[in-house]
């Protein structure tokens, strides 16, 4: 788990606190990363490193021959490159009932992320929701935004991004 944590932190957030730049598209050669990773005082094994991203259960790394990357999440300025496509029906999104009147009044919306992410079933929505506490699992009429012209992307590990989500598409339980 630290592996995975570290990974995230500097291939999503924070790159240059280990001196690692990103392409235009998010990758860095994975030799990069393991010398800037143990040079400062984090030292891990390309084994390491391979079963971390094979394990991940959300496949948040992704690699390409020599190079890796965060397949999503990045608050640093990086274009994805990423497909646009047809979403299903419906999609999921995955809270707590603190945020509820925020995304009631103004949607979903990216917060320091540069998109929306939403969930392709409910069980994977409510994982995501856990993580900050009870989940809520909040229903994307997507397959409506998409109708009206709204953009959707699907990374590597299924996860769907688009801009924002207004409330008119956004089911509430209960």
């Amino acid at each position: 788990m630290k592996v995975s944590k570290y990974l995230s932190k500097h291939l999503r957030h924070q790159p240059e606190r280990i001196g690692l730049t990103l392409d235009p598209h998010g990758w860095v050669p994975v030799e990069e990363l393991l010398r800037a990773a143990a040079a400062h005082g984090f030292p891990i094994s390309r084994a390491e490193l391979d079963h971390v991203v094979a394990v991940n259960d959300k496949r948040r790394f992704a690699v390409d021959g020599v190079r890796i990357r965060a397949s999503q999440g990045h608050t640093v300025e990086v274009d994805l490159d990423l497909p646009v496509a047809e979403p299903p029906a419906y999609l999921y999104h995955g809270t707590v009932a603190a945020s509820l009147d925020a995304i009631r009044a103004e949607g979903l919306r990216p917060m320091a992320r540069h998109h929306v992410h939403l969930s392709p079933d409910r069980e994977t929505a409510t994982r995501v929701g856990a993580r900050r506490g009870r989940p809520v699992v909040l229903s994307v009429d997507a397959g409506a935004m998409h109708r009206t012209g709204h953009v959707f992307h699907v990374s590597a590990n299924g996860v769907w991004l688009t801009e924002a989500v207004p409330p008119e598409y956004l089911r509430f339980p209960g």
